[in-house]
């Protein structure tokens, strides 16, 4: 494409995004296409497509995900079915996707949203309920399939470490990184409390198998005594990296797919555990009142099932796969990356969506002032 049509293809998107929004007319749309490319060339160019011309938007968090996901997602659906999906980074946070529902002309389809927030909406009528007709639960791990959202990743809160500190005597559990005696340094851990509330617990004598429900007021009296001992709340995966990388921390809790940057960055002096980690799932959701079609929106999330594109996702920004059957394609010397290997996965403790569903509200506000106090 030369730069002229693309810019051309630009000028058409923002037209688009305006009638899909009803701030101007199809009629307008087309109009202001034709002054563009020709009425000819419009009625020919097949793209941009308005709400009713079968298009999907898929909305995750940005950054590196949004070539992850059209290469391994977005580019193969459309080939075999003809249907255009666009990247788009906004952040779906469950304010958002409450915001699209609301203002009764969503242009999203397909969300990357937390399984939790899913269900929230989804009892309150905002997100359309998985079509498990053409969604197969055989491909997700048991348990991890839900009314109104299906697994499509999993990533996990992990301890990493300075293993140029600790030598032959590395941290081996959740008490370890609360033990600052043994294990001297800072630690680093996650500014929104998710998986945090559990190794607390975890680090406070709880046994992993009486986690749930969440005993909130022990985890934050854990917290009170402990956070003189963090040097940050990271909020993001670059500051949980910098933080380890510049020697602040000794240890951190961090996302899996940080950790083996980390780990292949340093050639193993920042390495990691999987033991204790909080294993927490991904999941795809669909929008209620969609423009694209919950028919099309339930094909994308099928398609997202298969083996070879969730090997991508790994490869590219280090996603467990949803499918169990992803996990064979995995290189034997990469395998030890991969939070739900079969041996990776036995280490860690799932977070409870039942639980995060009907809580995490509140026990983050609490949280959030503990740590901003």
């Amino acid at each position: 494409m030369k730069r002229n049509d693309a810019f051309t293809q630009d000028q058409l998107e923002l037209l688009a995004d305006k009638a899909r929004q009803g701030k101007i007319s199809r009629r307008k749309f087309t109009q202001l296409g034709a002054a563009l490319l020709g009425t000819t060339a419009l009625a020919t160019h097949g793209v941009p497509a308005l709400a009713d011309d079968g298009q999907l938007v898929f909305v995750n968090w940005g950054g590196d995900a949004m070539d992850a996901y059209d290469a391994a997602y977005g580019k193969p659906f459309e080939e075999a079915t003809g249907v255009r999906v666009r990247q788009d980074g906004s952040g779906p946070t469950e304010g958002s996707i409450q915001a699209q529902f609301e203002s009764g002309s969503p242009t999203w389809d397909i969300v990357d949203a937390d399984a939790f927030s899913a269900e929230t909406l989804g009892k309150k009528g905002m997100i359309e309920p998985i079509d498990y007709s053409v969604v197969d639960r055989a491909k997700m791990r048991d348990g991890f399939g839900w009314e109104y959202s299906a697994s499509s990743y999993f990533f996990s809160y992990i301890i990493v470490y300075d293993a140029t500190k600790f030598g032959d005597n590395p941290p081996t559990s959740m008490a370890d990184f609360f033990d600052v005696e043994a294990f001297p340094g800072k630690r680093a851990m996650y500014k929104w409390g998710t998986g945090m509330w559990e190794a607390l617990l975890l680090g406070d004598g709880v046994a992993a198998a009486d986690l749930y429900p969440l005993d909130i007021e022990r985890a934050h009296a854990k917290l009170e005594g402990f956070k003189e001992h963090v040097i940050s709340f990271w909020g993001n995966g670059a500051e949980s990296q910098t933080v380890m990388l510049d020697g602040e921390a000794s240890m951190g809790l961090a996302w899996s797919t940080r950790a083996r940057l980390m780990d292949q960055d340093t050639d193993g002096e920042v390495s990691f555990t999987w033991q204790d980690g909080l294993l927490s799932p991904g999941a795809m959701a669909v929008v209620k009142g969609n423009p694209g079609g919950t028919e099309n929106a339930m094909k994308f999330i099928a398609s997202a099932q298969d083996p070879a594109r969730q090997l991508v996702m790994f490869d590219m920004l280090s996603q467990g796969p949803a499918n169990p059957a992803t996990d064979d394609l995995i290189p034997e010397d990469q395998r030890k990356y991969n939070p739900v290997a079969p041996d990776n996965f036995a280490k860690q403790i799932a977070i409870d969506v039942a639980w995060y569903e009907e809580n995490y509200g509140a026990a983050l506000d609490e949280y959030l002032a503990i740590i901003s106090a």
